[in-house]
């Protein structure tokens, strides 16, 4: 009869889970985010939030241009 205090997987007799258990979880959350994120940036709502961004990320490089003239005495 096994001991039902021993936690099921690649874990020690104390409980402690062993370096490839560990590591192979970690790397699978890694893909799983990459993956996530590449699917993300295909759809058409990414395409049109970039492009938002980018639009807004001129506009503030054109403010701060206005600014800058403007402290100048331009």
């Amino acid at each position: 009869m096994p001991d039902e205090t021993t936690p099921e997987g690649d874990y020690t007799e104390s409980g402690v889970p062993s370096f490839d258990f560990v590591r192979d979880r970690i790397e699978n959350r890694y893909a799983t985010a990459l993956g996530s994120t590449e699917l993300a940036g295909e759809t058409p709502e990414a395409a049109s939030f970039d492009e938002k961004m980018a639009d807004r990320d001129r506009a503030a490089r054109d403010k701060l241009e206005e600014i800058r003239r403007s402290m100048r005495g331009e």
